[in-house]
């Protein structure tokens, strides 16, 4: 009876300790997970801190001539100008290199939203660098950062707060750190390369899935449309990268896309005012995101193309971006060759 009593009482023992040691995995498991994560993310917080602080660069002002006071992007609205180059080893070009994306993007730090502008690259503006007009992409060939900062503000009356500035090696390598990304080509194209060999790329029609030297062909080609359209489909370019390097898929590639930003981009943001962007990444549905365009015509007095901006459309696309910045307008005098505008008297709540 006794022998029986021992028996039962080892076993519950045995049953207890099982018990101890499940509940300790389901325990430690859900910790070493938190411990893991934490680690990752301070790796590649110190990491991002390291890469994109060696990305900056000084553009020598305090702040944007438009406005009264240096802006704080953690409490303010501010611009940002993104300027895609063609500068390559290939085409040995990085101290004269053409803008061939530009794009404004004004953000509403209140309503957590971001208005998206796309320059035509061919667009016909006045450039104070050279005192005439020229075609917008010009200006950095002409002057680089600094020509183009005051090109776009002339052009379209807001301050320029921030600049990033990427050659197109970094698309490539965004695109595939990411593994690709899901985009509708409108129709068939072969386009060259990023070794600028003709028609290396050949894309059919439909939704479809493009690594990095597809994305950027689709994204740089209009042969069979114009200068509008080709700046939509890069607008929807960047929103499905965004959308794909925000998906808890990417979470493991975020090292890759930084090492892919980080050596190939310059910007006059330090990495402090990087991470004040943060929130409207984490605002998901609710983040309102427009992408805009500058409508107009094409222009061709002699044997050079342009793109002739509709001037009725250019001041409504101005006023959007003032109040969407919560800017108020400066007075000014419209320059009736090319719509350029001479600032007479600058106001700005900052």
């Amino acid at each position: 009876m006794s022998y029986n009593k021992t028996n039962q009482t080892r076993v519950v023992r045995r049953k207890k300790r099982r018990r101890l040691k499940k509940r300790a995995f389901f325990i430690l498991i859900p910790l070493l997970v938190i411990l893991a994560g934490v680690s990752y993310a301070s790796y590649l917080y110190i990491k991002a801190d390291s890469v994109f602080s060696n990305s900056y660069e000084d553009d020598g002002r305090e702040k944007s001539e438009l406005r009264e006071a240096a802006v704080d992007p953690t409490k303010d609205n501010v611009s940002v100008l993104i300027m895609g180059v063609d500068a390559s080893n290939i085409r040995q070009n990085a101290d004269n290199s053409r803008t061939d994306t530009l794009m404004v993007a004004t953000l509403n730090k209140k309503n957590d939203s971001v208005k998206l502008l796309s320059i035509p690259r061919d667009s016909y503006v006045y450039i104070p660098e050279i005192g005439r007009e020229d075609k917008i992409n010009h200006a950095h060939a002409r002057g680089g950062t600094t020509a183009t900062i005051d090109t776009v503000e002339n052009l379209l009356d807001i301050p320029i707060d921030y600049y990033v500035k990427v050659n197109f090696e970094a698309f490539i390598d965004v695109v595939d750190a990411v593994d690709g990304i899901n985009v509708d080509v409108p129709y068939e194209l072969k386009e060259q390369n990023s070794k600028d060999q003709a028609g290396a790329i050949h894309l059919l029609p439909g939704e479809q899935q493009l690594n990095g030297e597809e994305a950027l062909a689709l994204a740089r080609t209009r042969k069979q449309d114009n200068d509008i359209e080709r700046g939509k489909r890069q607008q929807e370019i960047i929103k499905s990268v965004v959308k794909k390097a925000a998906s808890l898929n990417s979470v493991l590639k975020y090292d890759d896309v930084i090492d892919a930003v980080g050596s190939n981009m310059t910007t006059n943001m330090t990495f402090s005012e990087m991470k004040s962007f943060i929130s409207y990444g984490t605002a998901g549905k609710n983040l309102n995101f427009e992408t805009l365009s500058l409508e107009g015509n094409d222009y061709q007095p002699g044997n050079v193309y342009y793109w002739q901006l509709d001037q009725v459309a250019l001041q409504e696309t101005k006023q959007t971006l003032q109040s969407h910045l919560g800017i108020t307008p400066s007075s000014s005098t419209v320059n009736s060759t090319d719509g350029s505008t001479t600032s007479e008297e600058n106001s700005s709540p900052y």
